[in-house]
């Protein structure tokens, strides 16, 4: 990246941070500025901290884990979706821009309402799994072979953070479209033996514009994912699913 220093150690760094309180009719949009003497090993998560704690008590951010699991902490990174308890500042150029992920109900200055999108998406597209066998399957091992664990584990890993739904093309256009985050929920029970819902039945959730149709392709979701999911390669996988179905 252009700009970034190999040792970066003692810089100052100036953050450009959107702010904007939604709750407040009086608030409108506007751009804090704030610098910082940089530390070694430094995080996004560890400036904004250090930023709240002695220049703006009221500066709003969401974290839980600091690990990289919870995704909370999702945030626009110099116009580029990322986690800020994963970023290091020493990657990032002096100057740091920072706004709240797009396509989310905004709370405040860099905090969105993610959960709430992923509930909507979790229940149109029903992810969990249709059996009705489940209560009684439920209290034994259910053996599957470890190929095909492996598989689903890794679709598994997502953590719904938003990045993906916040560097998509085609979400900023029509708010219908259920992303890369659900087709790779729609892939993952795809795969799993225990879900008993036919090809009909998935062609139904995402076999339109709004689902594995309407993806144009642009690998914003794939490139930003902090999990490196193999999130194209899903809707590939989807889309050719839906086509042997559509020309039975």
């Amino acid at each position: 990246m252009s700009g970034v220093a190999p040792d970066a150690k003692g810089r100052t760094l100036n953050f450009q941070i959107l702010r904007c309180n939604p709750q407040n009719e009086a608030s409108l949009p506007r751009i804090d500025h704030f610098e910082l003497e940089e530390a070694s090993g430094m995080t996004l998560f560890l400036a904004l901290n250090e930023i709240r704690d002695t220049q703006a008590p009221s500066l709003q951010f969401d974290f839980v884990c600091r690990a990289g699991i919870c995704g909370s902490c999702g945030m626009l990174i110099n116009g580029l979706p990322g986690l800020a308890c994963r970023t290091l500042t020493s990657s990032l150029p002096s100057t740091i821009t920072l706004a709240p992920l797009p396509g989310f109900e905004l709370i405040r200055d860099l905090s969105v309402n993610t959960g709430k999108w992923m509930r909507g998406m979790s229940e149109r597209l029903e992810t969990w799994i249709h059996d009705q066998e489940m209560p009684k399957l439920c209290s034994m091992e259910t053996p599957m072979e470890p190929e095909l664990a492996e598989q689903i584990y890794e679709l598994e890993r997502c953590i719904e953070c938003g990045c993906c739904i916040a560097g998509c093309g085609t979400y900023q256009m029509r708010e219908d479209f259920v992303g890369a985050v659900g087709m790779n929920q729609i892939g993952r029970f795809r795969l799993d033996p225990r879900d008993k819902r036919d090809d009909a039945d998935f062609y139904k959730l995402v076999g339109d514009d709004d689902g594995v149709f309407g993806c144009m392709t642009l690998l914003g979701c794939h490139d930003v994912c902090p999990k490196s999911l193999p999130l194209q390669t899903q809707i590939a996988f989807l889309r050719r699913k839906m086509l042997a179905h559509a020309l039975k």
